[in-house]
């Protein structure tokens, strides 16, 4: 298989004199000591010139705080915002007293733009050199809407900069004004749309699946839960005293945003948490597995026996295909939890009805 050419301009050895270079265009350029400071920054700033398709002069002194002054302006530089603004994160994205994902989604962001730009002050980033770092997140293959995430990643990293008066506030209006990849509009691959786990697939892989992992696809199928929520379930979080029960979720998604999570579970999906529920203790998960392993049982079992793979967060599609055929919009977003925006305690108390229909109907 051919290798896949490096659409990006390397850093590299000019080993005649020692220098860094880089080739752009088929033009070599010396950036100056190979690994110093200066040459990075350099670097960078050609990069961010080619991604923006500039076209560069050699002969073009570079702006301040580049390699081709003696010493690069004084001040903070990427490399020390990603530092301090990582260390925030360690703390401020932990749940349950576990770091969120959201810690590998910055290490993956902030990878690419420390190997830029880590030397450049930070005062000296713009948007053309925020484009250039998308530019790898493409060229590393990232889909058109991961792209689009790691550019408000770095922008969150600068407004905390701000916030924390590490970033001059017009660095950060600089770098909003770079427009998200358009669909259709750029090399930036898309994912194909996530279709609904279908009647078929479901029955063929729960005869390969443990009992578990059967109960959870179907409560999970009745209720349109997330996984993770199910995950969290204990009998003294249910409250089992209507025909519909409530599971008030806590450490669900969106809580730390002021949203409340509440499902609805109907009759269906209670006779499955009654047997499992039998010998629990009050405070005991009803479902002891972790996210991943539940995952991977249903994919082995799709590849093990041939059948059209599917994952389990496609049984909350699949619940919501049929709750907006038979109920509507407004009941989707009861259902599976959707929070695109702040419900006032009116709206929240109507969509809890909502879900409770839906329950007593389908659940």
């Amino acid at each position: 298989m051919a290798r896949k050419p490096n659409v990006f301009p390397s850093y590299l050895l000019h080993k005649q004199s020692g220098q860094a270079r880089v080739r752009i265009d088929g033009k070599d350029f010396l950036l100056g000591e190979f690994g110093s400071e200066e040459s990075r920054i350099r670097y960078g700033e050609l990069i961010a010139k080619h991604a923006g398709g500039v076209q560069i002069d050699p002969f073009t002194k570079p702006k301040r705080g580049s390699s081709s002054t003696n010493e690069p302006e004084a001040g903070l530089t990427i490399n020390e915002l990603v530092l301090a603004f990582m260390r925030h994160a360690d703390t401020h994205y932990v749940k349950n007293g576990k770091p969120t994902s959201e810690i590998h989604c910055l290490k993956s962001v902030t990878r690419h733009l420390i190997n830029l730009y880590g030397f450049t002050p930070v005062d000296c980033f713009g948007p053309m050199m925020l484009k250039a770092v998308r530019q790898k997140f493409v060229d590393a293959g990232w889909v058109r809407d991961t792209c689009n995430k790691g550019v408000k990643r770095i922008r969150t990293i600068f407004k905390w900069g701000v916030e924390n008066e590490m970033v001059a506030p017009a660095t950060l209006q600089g770098l909003q004004a770079v427009a998200p990849l358009l669909a259709g509009r750029t090399e930036a691959k898309d994912n194909p749309d996530r279709l609904p786990a279908t009647e078929e697939q479901i029955t063929a892989v729960k005869p390969h699946v443990s009992q578990l992992v059967k109960d959870l696809i179907d409560v999970q199928r009745f209720t349109g839960a997330r996984a993770g929520e199910l995950l969290l379930m204990t009998p003294e979080a249910l409250d089992t005293t209507g025909k519909v029960w409530l599971f008030h979720v806590d450490g669900h998604k969106t809580e730390h945003h002021g949203h409340t999570r509440i499902i609805a579970i109907g009759a269906n999906a209670q006779a499955i948490l009654k047997r499992r529920m039998k010998k629990l203790k009050p405070t005991n998960r009803i479902f002891k597995i972790r996210r991943d392993s539940y995952t991977l049982a249903v994919r082995r079992a799709c590849v093990k026996w041939g059948i059209d793979p599917w994952s389990p967060h496609q049984l909350r599609h699949a619940m919501g295909h049929q709750v907006r055929e038979r109920f509507g919009l407004e009941h989707v977003q009861a259902t599976l939890g959707h929070a695109d925006f702040a419900m006032s305690e009116v709206y929240a108390k109507a969509s809890l009805q909502k879900a409770i229909e839906v329950a007593s109907a389908l659940g």
